[in-house]
């Protein structure tokens, strides 16, 4: 079913009023059985629910590109069209404000909002995360009357870093096209690495952070990831700030499990306690979220651990039942986007779906 929009600019997807879903025990999951139903929910949530230039922002579209990168469309002018082309291209979006920095191009903030980037570099680091690599640094990124590419963004958020603030994105960012010993010097004079990024994340409130802390852990562990991908004779404890970051990583993966709820899915508070919803939209938001970081920062071995198989069931089955229900983007491409990263490392390529 066509996702439902209207002629005036909404903050979501779509999140009207509904009884919330009733669980029940889960049985065993069976990765055979479960790899067909995640193609099925992923292509639902690509092709089934059709945002619109007209009616969604920056940020909703962004998030759609985030889970499904080159694949995602949207309407614009009656007719579909490649979202991250249109954006890319100059397409006018309301929130898509770039603008020419004195290093790169700045992606403007406009903390709390619906619509438009609500964190600094959000844009970067979820073009970042398209893909194996990332949208290529040399794309081109039209600003204004100006031709520009994907890596004046990054130039602009090395200069920009300043020490306290949020650096989630910027890190999921740096992290996917930085080497891990690289440094720079920001546009204050400061010196600035990856690892120092890094430290400045893990000094911050977790339980306070955006998403319970799941997009912070989230970049946390794309850095492990790189750094293991581009050091693959590193074993065991990794050295300083490297091992201070996959301790706090498994130390969560550890909370997601021991909170996780009898029907699979996980806390509606994060990481801070066991906690649950009787709102199925509450519990698509925290369940889709923690899956994602689980996706990304999980090992090949533990990916069929009887409860992530639970609760990867859990959030398919939510997205089976909402699948005729307008639900909130971010939670929406979340989840779809959690579920597409462990499709790709638990599942057959025939068992993918449609690209």
């Amino acid at each position: 079913m066509a996702l439902l929009v209207s002629l005036q600019l909404t903050g979501g997807c779509g999140r009207p009023t509904q009884e919330p879903v009733p669980t029940a025990p889960a049985d065993v999951v069976s990765p055979a059985k479960l790899c067909p139903r995640i193609a099925r929910v992923l292509d639902q949530a690509r092709d089934g629910r059709q945002l619109s230039t007209a009616a969604q922002g920056a940020w909703q579209v962004v998030h759609g590109i985030l889970a499904f990168g080159e694949d995602f469309r949207v309407v614009h002018d009656s007719q579909p069209v490649a979202a991250l082309d249109y954006l890319l291209n100059g397409g006018r979006l309301t929130g898509w404000k770039l603008r020419p920095g004195d290093h790169g191009v700045i992606a403007v903030v406009e903390e709390g909002s619906t619509l438009g980037q609500g964190h600094p570099d959000q844009w970067l680091g979820y073009l970042s995360q398209c893909g194996t690599d990332g949208i290529p640094l040399d794309r081109t990124l039209v600003v204004g009357d100006q031709r520009a590419e994907v890596g004046d963004l990054l130039s602009q958020a090395q200069a920009d870093l300043r020490p306290g603030q949020e650096a989630t994105w910027t890190l999921m960012a740096l992290a996917t096209y930085l080497a891990p010993d690289s440094s720079w010097q920001g546009a204050d004079g400061e010196t600035w690495t990856l690892e120092r990024v890094m430290a400045m994340e893990l000094e911050a409130d977790l339980a306070a952070s955006a998403c319970g802390g799941a997009h912070r852990l989230y970049g946390l562990a794309t850095a492990i990831n790189r750094y293991r991908l581009r050091h693959p004779a590193a074993s065991g404890a990794l050295p300083s700030i490297w091992g201070e970051a996959e301790s706090v990583i498994n130390d969560c993966i550890d909370r997601a499990r021991r909170f996780q709820q009898a029907d699979g899915s996980f806390s509606t508070q994060y990481f801070e306690r066991p906690a649950s919803s009787p709102d199925v939209f509450a519990t698509l938001g925290s369940s889709g979220h923690v899956f994602e970081f689980l996706a990304v920062a999980l090992p090949d071995e533990r990916l069929t651990e009887p409860w992530v198989l639970r609760g990867a069931d859990r959030l398919v089955t939510v997205l089976e039942q909402t699948a005729d229900i307008d639900v909130e983007c971010g939670a929406l491409y979340h989840a779809a986007h959690g579920l597409l990263l462990y499709r790709n490392r638990l599942c057959k390529p025939a068992a993918h779906g449609a690209e």
